[in-house]
């Protein structure tokens, strides 16, 4: 009679990680449990936490509240699931929580304070130890309510007008500017921008830096050529193209202020047999996947998403670890992403 052999695939330990690391295991223990990882030398607790990371180590969540009686959960608070931005950045932060013993409840607002509201104390019902929020507006009473009620936050890819929470954002200006320098040195004089909201930093640290951008390049700087949406989406997009097609402005190139707003543009491209680039050129912002297979493949600001998740939840562990530490902002560097859909003018 034949035999079955049965394969059984191992899952890593504490003493795996703390080999790997070059530790004892009581060290990598201290390391890698949140209330105790003073404890333990920076330099060794960062190389233990990289240790468990790459070994895709995961502490027990449920014995470590038990003992400690912290929920070791985090509350991530994302406006709209269904933007392809957000998955990555959720990605960022779980590869990095995941090792240093937390977990996170992902809950979506729909773009809704009201539903936001709810979804946030709900988080706090299940005693999250912080909140890592996508949604932040300029003018948001309820983050700086829950600031001054000492709830550990980080802000990702947005910040506050007159309050001080840690951030992670993209180096939006400098993505605006490169933007803006490729389509001048390809010829274009005159520029659209379809900015995003202006109640966000990112929307209006972008507009603004279109703005400083044209009269850096000695442009003339027509206040019609930028176009507020009212959200980061398509419809969006489409929108403001069409009003800006239907009043008779003048342009050559559109800086947009995502790429869901690009795609709108495409959308009217396509209604109304314009040509892009030879008639009209785009560049995007965030470089989200598949715009490689657009035709034309999209001109974009390339963000890193996961690296802005990732550092987010580097962050907000260093927030609960050490709760007197003055809050940073952290701006990433971006990279423009040059295909298809710019090109020279038409002379």
């Amino acid at each position: 009679m034949s035999k079955v052999r049965i394969l059984t695939v191992q899952t890593p330990t504490l003493r795996d990680v703390a080999a790997a690391a070059g530790v004892h295991a009581a060290t990598a223990s201290r390391a890698l449990n949140p209330k105790t990882r003073r404890l333990v030398n920076a330099d060794t607790a960062r190389r233990i936490l990289r240790a468990a990371e790459s070994l895709g180590y995961q502490p027990n969540p449920i014995a470590r509240s038990l003992k400690t009686a912290k929920s070791s959960t985090i509350g991530l608070v994302i406006p709209d699931l269904t933007n392809p931005l957000f998955p990555p950045i959720v990605r960022g932060i779980e590869d990095v929580l995941g090792p240093a013993g937390f977990n996170a409840w992902i809950v979506n607002t729909d773009n809704d304070p009201d539903r936001e509201r709810t979804q946030i104390e709900s988080l706090r019902s299940r005693q999250v130890e912080g909140l890592i929020i996508a949604t932040a507006r300029l003018d948001h009473p309820l983050l700086e309510m829950l600031h001054e009620q000492g709830m550990k936050m980080v802000l990702v890819n947005r910040r506050l007008e007159h309050v001080e929470i840690p951030s992670v954002t993209p180096d939006d200006s400098a993505g605006i500017a490169m933007a803006v320098k490729h389509l001048v040195d390809l010829g274009h004089r005159r520029i659209v921008h379809l900015a995003g909201p202006q109640t966000t930093s990112t929307g209006l640290v972008r507009s603004r830096a279109f703005r400083h951008a044209i009269r850096d390049h000695g442009l003339d700087e027509d206040t019609s050529l930028v176009v507020e949406c009212d959200y980061w989406n398509e419809a969006e997009g489409a929108r403001a193209l069409r009003s800006l097609l239907d009043g008779g402005s003048e342009f050559t190139a559109i800086v947009a202020g995502t790429d869901l707003i690009a795609l709108g543009c495409y959308d009217v491209f396509a209604e109304r047999d314009i040509s892009c680039p030879d008639d009209i050129s785009v560049v995007g912002f965030n470089d989200m996947p598949f715009l490689d297979k657009l035709k034309p493949p999209l001109t974009t600001v390339r963000v890193p998403h996961y690296a802005i998740g990732a550092e987010a939840a580097r962050m907000l562990i260093e927030t609960i670890e050490e709760p007197s530490r003055h809050a940073r902002s952290l701006l990433l560097p971006l990279s423009l992403v040059v295909r298809q859909s710019t090109a020279p003018p038409r002379t």
